[in-house]
């Protein structure tokens, strides 16, 4: 007999493999991710939840928002439901993520910006607490938006957002705490001075993008990545399309019997990093799991590596009056460093 979607569900939580951080405890190596065009807007507040809610049932512990995402309060809700339901024990069993946004990277805004993430959670801390880009933007005057306005980008005080950043973790309001979208010269400016070092760097990650040197790189300094956008980000306006409709990944994916989604997270998994994967579809949920129990072979490697490189060039941050000019500015060279040019998409909306 097959087994049942929940039997099923139990078994990836027993096998969930998880990785040690700097600080901290493990990180579970696949994290749900819950930036979308739609949910955390208002009205799509209990959709968010119930999306949650069923990730909760599928098996994940890990989860991935941001004050930009305006799912914080979703997030929250579904995971004291699932405590009050039995899902799972406590908020203890899980490993929850959040982020700065660039309106509040200054100092004297940090702590106060994480308590309020705390609020919207209903949380005492977070186990993850990121810089979300390495860029600030001057707060707006009513000091409740997340809108973008790249008139208003200025340079990050980075010395005095880290020194807010390790006073969240000596408050115990983020048992750990990092970066994104952090290119290697940036990693290695904040390590100069960084009393407390970046548990993890999470960046965007996939057979298109590679990372081989930023990765590298973040296993000398004892950094562990983390991968968001694993399928290229499709259907996001910013989206790769390529990867998605790779006829090498579907080939592979032919081949194995899996899903050129399977076949992305379970390369992305093979790297070494932790994944966050984003399908508010039940169905998919399970699949995007079910990463485990098989392998790429050599030459399925082979194959991806051959691929050209391209990924976001997050030109939403570049501006002729604030601090990065190009896009090639804000990744220090690196976006195309070693890369063939491949297919990009960007916007002025970012979610990840």
């Amino acid at each position: 007999m097959a087994p049942s979607p929940s039997s099923c569900g139990a078994d990836r939580r027993m096998a969930m493999p998880a990785v040690a951080l700097s600080l901290g405890k493990p990180m579970p190596r696949i994290g749900f991710g819950t930036a979308t065009a739609t949910l955390g807007q208002a009205e799509g507040r209990s959709g968010a939840t119930e999306a949650i809610l069923n990730a909760l049932s599928a098996g994940y512990r890990h989860f991935d928002t941001a004050a930009a995402y305006n799912t914080e309060a979703a997030l929250g809700d579904a995971v004291a439901e699932a405590v009050r339901a039995g899902t799972v024990a406590s908020r203890d069993d899980l490993y929850i993520t959040s982020k700065l946004w660039i309106a509040d990277a200054h100092p004297g805004r940090v702590v106060p910006a994480l308590q309020k993430s705390l609020q919207n959670l209903q949380m005492e801390y977070v186990d993850l607490y990121l810089i979300h880009f390495p860029v600030s933007m001057r707060p707006p005057e009513d000091d409740g938006s997340n809108v973008l306005v790249k008139e208003n980008l200025v340079e990050m005080d980075m010395k005095g957002v880290w020194k807010e950043m390790e006073e969240c973790h000596r408050l115990g309001l983020a048992r750990a705490i990092g970066v994104s979208n952090f290119s290697c010269k940036k990693l290695e400016n904040l390590l100069f001075f960084a009393k407390i070092p970046p548990a993890a760097n999470q960046v965007e990650v996939h057979p298109y993008c590679r990372q081989n040197k930023l990765r590298a790189f973040c296993k000398v300094k004892g950094i562990q990545l983390c991968a968001y956008s694993p399928l290229g980000g499709k259907g996001a306006v910013w989206a790769n399309n390529s990867v998605m409709d790779c006829p090498v990944l579907k080939q592979i994916a032919c081949e194995k019997g899996k899903s050129v989604a399977q076949v992305c997270i379970r390369w992305v998994f093979e790297q070494g990093d932790c994944v966050i994967v984003k399908s508010f579809n039940e169905q998919r949920m399970r699949e995007n799991l079910d990463i485990f129990s098989w392998e790429l072979s050599d030459d399925d490697k082979h194959r991806i590596s051959a691929l050209p490189e391209s990924r976001g060039t997050y030109d939403f941050f570049v501006h002729e009056s604030g601090p990065y000019k190009t896009a090639d500015d804000f990744w220090d060279g690196e976006i195309v460093a070693g890369q063939s040019t491949g297919q990009t998409a960007v916007s002025s909306n970012p979610t990840n």
